[in-house]
């Protein structure tokens, strides 16, 4: 490589590469940090600051499934995660599948109303999902969570899948009835498969929500069914910090989340991306 070849290369380094990678490590760090913090034994937690243990344990990864019994809450948040996904997925596909392809009355101001739900901060519905909850017993039950999440995660879900449905061509449908099926095998077998990729990134999204959520779950479930983002802020007391428990609990808690990007990484961005492009 010659001299303007090399000079070329590293004034494209300075102007993309060098900002990149201090973007990447200001985002990397906090994971970086909390890992090692993780693995780090207890004698140099409150010590002197290190960036790599001088001795590498993975006690309180065993301190947090022994002691603090954390496969409990990582169940419970597992449990509402998976049904407030599947519960919104399917009452969001139907209702978006019905806005997008018949014309009722009150159809936009439905729609309106799914949109406002989502401008008005989660604490001020506290205090009546509460008295719902409350009233119909379901209080402190995992139920009571899923039945909160769903409050928020149906209307946006709705709007996401009526503009990729609406992006569909009628044709595709009336092609399939033409050749002999109703309108619900044609939702089945025509529209249902397109959606797919659409359905993965949503359902992403609504798993992430729900697993990470704090308010409600703070609210609605008590020592027997607290989910994680409860169990280790119950970490943080008035005389100190587990920062051992803290963080292996971090690590455990993202790792779920990062699998699911690592598998579905390739439908997500097509189901992001999917009705972008008009014509």
């Amino acid at each position: 490589m010659n001299y303007v070849g090399k000079k070329n290369l590293g004034k494209s380094f300075l102007t993309a590469g060098l900002p990149l990678f201090i973007i990447l490590l200001f985002l990397l760090f906090p994971f970086y940090w909390t890992f090692v913090t993780s693995v780090k034994p207890e004698s140099e937690l409150y010590g002197p600051v290190t960036y790599w243990p001088q001795t590498f344990t993975w006690d309180s990864y065993k301190k947090l499934f022994g002691e603090f019994n954390f496969l409990q809450p990582m169940g419970n948040s597992l449990l509402v995660a998976v049904i407030t996904t599947i519960v919104t997925l399917t009452v969001a596909t139907l209702a978006a599948y019905a806005f997008t392809r018949f014309e009722f009355r009150g159809r936009k101001g439905l729609m309106v109303m799914f949109l406002t739900n989502n401008m008005f901060p989660t604490v001020l519905l506290m205090i009546p999902l509460y008295s719902i909850m409350r009233t119909l017993g379901i209080l402190y039950t995992p139920l009571a969570l899923i039945v909160s999440y769903t409050t928020f995660t149906i209307p946006f879900t709705v709007w996401l899948l009526n503009g990729y449905i609406s992006d569909l061509p009628m044709s595709l449908e009336e092609a399939a009835m033409v050749d002999g099926c109703n309108r619900a095998q044609a939702f089945l077998k025509i529209i249902l498969p397109v959606l797919v990729p659409c359905l993965i990134s949503t359902g992403v999204y609504i798993f992430m929500q729900s697993w990470n959520e704090y308010t409600f779950a703070m609210m609605f479930t008590n020592s027997n069914n607290r989910t994680i983002p409860v169990a280790l802020k119950s970490l943080i007391g008035n005389l100190g910090v587990q920062w051992d428990l803290l963080t292996s609990g971090g690590i455990i808690t993202i790792i779920p989340v990062c699998v699911m990007f690592f598998f579905a990484q390739k439908r997500l961005v097509e189901g992001l991306t999917a009705g972008a492009v008009k014509g």
